[in-house]
C-alpha cells in the first residue's frame, strides 16, 4: 500500500490589470480558484511600486499574475510591451514568480458586469483565467 500524496498548501496570488495610468489589483488562491477585486493603484513611478509593495506585504502572495493585452488577433501592440516590462519590474522588485496571462476583453467584461472598480474587476478576471488553467 503506498502512502497518500502529501497535501499541497493552497497558493495565493496577486493579479494586476496594467495600464500606463492605473493598475487594477485582485487577490485569489488555488484552493477556491476564485479571485476578488482589491483596489486600483493610480500612482505613478516609485509611488506605484510602493503601493504595490504594501499590498504584497499585506497579502503575502506566493506569485504574481499580470494581464498582457494584445490585439484581437493576438498581435502585440505598445501596451503589450509596457505590460511585459511591468511584469519584469514586479519580479525584480519583489522577487516573486510572475505569470503572464492573455487579458483580451477583461476590461470589457468587467464593464459589462457593472463593476464599481473596472480595473480591479478586470484583474480578478485575469486571475480567475489563470487559476482555471492550473491543474
Amino acid at each position: 500500500m503506498s502512502a497518500p500524496a502529501p497535501l499541497r498548501r493552497p497558493q495565493a496570488f496577486l493579479a494586476f490589470d496594467f495600464s500606463p495610468r492605473r493598475v487594477g489589483v485582485a487577490i485569489g488562491n488555488t484552493m477556491l480558484k476564485q479571485a476578488q477585486p482589491l483596489t486600483t493603484v493610480s500612482a505613478m513611478g516609485d509611488a506605484r511600486f510602493a503601493a504595490i509593495g504594501r499590498l504584497v506585504r499585506e497579502w503575502q502572495p506566493d506569485a504574481l499574475v499580470v494581464g498582457v493585452p494584445t490585439h484581437p488577433d493576438g498581435a502585440p501592440h505598445d501596451n503589450t510591451r509596457r505590460a511585459k516590462a511591468f511584469a519584469r519590474q514586479l519580479h525584480g522588485r519583489f522577487r516573486l514568480p510572475v505569470h503572464e496571462v492573455d487579458e483580451r476583453y477583461t476590461s470589457v467584461e468587467a464593464m459589462s458586469q457593472d463593476a464599481s472598480d473596472v480595473d480591479a474587476a478586470a484583474a480578478a478576471l485575469i486571475l480567475e483565467q489563470y487559476l482555471r488553467a492550473q491543474v
